[in-house]
């Protein structure tokens, strides 16, 4: 029984790490995207959108900033 109890705590533990681990990257995606969006809720709106397109195409973490830029720069030109 004592196995079970530290089997069940283990992975709970390791899955709420990941949990956190995996909102935290999110948190910090979202607040890049809307620190180039600035004070505009447009733009924030604007750049939230492409922070979803982003995902969606698959845009590496590493890429990610460079993406974004390129899209706020689209967006002045809009």
């Amino acid at each position: 029984m004592d196995y079970f109890i530290i089997f069940i705590t283990t992975v709970t533990g390791l899955y709420f790490h990941g949990w956190l681990y995996v909102r935290i990257k999110r948190w910090m995606d979202r607040d890049l995207a809307l620190s180039l969006a600035g004070q505009d809720e447009a733009r924030r709106a604007y750049m939230l959108e492409r922070l979803a397109e982003a995902r969606t195409l698959g845009v590496r973490r590493r890429d990610l900033a460079q993406w974004l830029e390129r899209a706020a720069a689209e967006y002045s030109v809009h």
